[in-house]
């Protein structure tokens, strides 16, 4: 268990090194000036003096040894850098998003798991039958559906012509809610969006489940369970749905990573004001040092929640770790 982790922990601090460094690498890879990148296209109209500010400032005078140590110092004491396209601190916008996007994408994340797991139990149990090959009919369905596309159906009947809930936003606008006014405000907001993330993502939890539930149904001791009489809930829920969880909660914290990145194509539709709306805005005005934070807050993430999995495996699965 010990040589598991530990060979697991170095292969993370390795991937680690490499992310950080391509990170650091791609914008000076590219061809031109760099400062295109930080002043945009108004650069040809700078005195002397401005273009090497901006240098100073970012620290492109330094030697590529030094920018890459500064660089590193940065990451580890949360500087990302100032968003030349905002004129704010990257820290100050990424502070903003994330309580958004966590609350978007990580709901969303909870309520497909329960939701593609109760179903794909139901329909491994009951495979064969009409109720298998309609929730098998419904979730491909669902998984054929252009994200974009289910968001805009949403907004056209419940936000357009009924008028249930807002149209965009995570508040209303120029609000001065509080307590329960704003929760009910915000809930409100979230409902869309939600919904739209939920209906374009059990699937994949559901198939899981069910292939993996059908493969614990053939055991030896689910069959020894009916032969003994046990009660079809107990085997269905105790023995069989414990048992096809593992590889379940293994592509739960695998896209657990992924939530601090949002979901970029939904927070655009319904304007979100998530992290993945922001790196999609980053990439349009070309501000690459906020493309930059974005990139490392995802990929951080997702290394973590690896990790993470690696770490849960072995307590579920004694197997792994040996």
């Amino acid at each position: 268990m010990g040589k598991f982790l530990a060979s697991k922990f170095l292969q993370y601090v390795i991937v680690i090194f490499l992310m950080l460094t391509l990170n650091f690498l791609l914008p000076r890879l590219m061809p031109g000036n760099p400062l295109i990148f930080l002043a945009g296209e108004d650069v040809g109209f700078m005195s002397s003096a401005e273009k090497e500010a901006i240098l100073e400032k970012h620290g492109l005078n330094q030697s590529i040894w030094q920018q890459y140590g500064t660089y590193i110092k940065h990451i580890f004491t949360g500087d990302f850098g100032y968003s030349y396209q905002q004129k704010r601190p990257i820290t100050d916008l990424l502070m903003e998003r994330l309580p958004w996007t966590l609350l978007l994408t990580g709901l969303g994340l909870v309520i497909s798991t329960v939701i593609g797991v109760l179903f794909g139990t139901i329909s491994a149990w009951r495979r064969g039958t009409k109720t298998d090959a309609n929730l098998l009919t419904m979730f491909m369905f669902l998984s054929a559906m252009p994200s974009f596309w289910v968001g805009m159906i949403l907004v056209s009947i419940f936000a357009a012509q009924l008028g249930w809930f807002p149209v965009f936003g995570a508040e209303a606008a120029w609000s001065n809610f509080k307590g329960v006014d704003r929760f009910i405000d915000i809930v409100e907001h979230l409902v869309l969006p939600l919904t739209t993330l939920v209906l374009i993502s059990v699937t994949s939890t559901f198939m899981i489940m069910r292939y993996s539930m059908l493969n614990v149904l053939g055991e030896d001791y689910i069959m020894m369970a009916k032969a003994k009489g046990v009660k079809e809930k107990v085997i269905k829920y105790k023995h069989a749905m414990r048992n096809a969880l593992l590889p379940v909660a293994t592509v739960f914290m695998l896209s657990l990573g992924f939530t601090l990145g949002g979901a970029t194509v939904i927070e655009t539709v319904f304007a979100y004001p998530g992290v993945g709306r922001l790196m999609f805005e980053s990439v349009l005005s070309r501000d690459y040092p906020l493309i930059q934070a974005t990139f490392l807050i995802i990929t951080f993430s997702v290394v973590i929640a690896n990790f993470l999995a690696d770490l849960l495996y072995p307590l579920l699965d004694p197997k792994v770790g040996k």
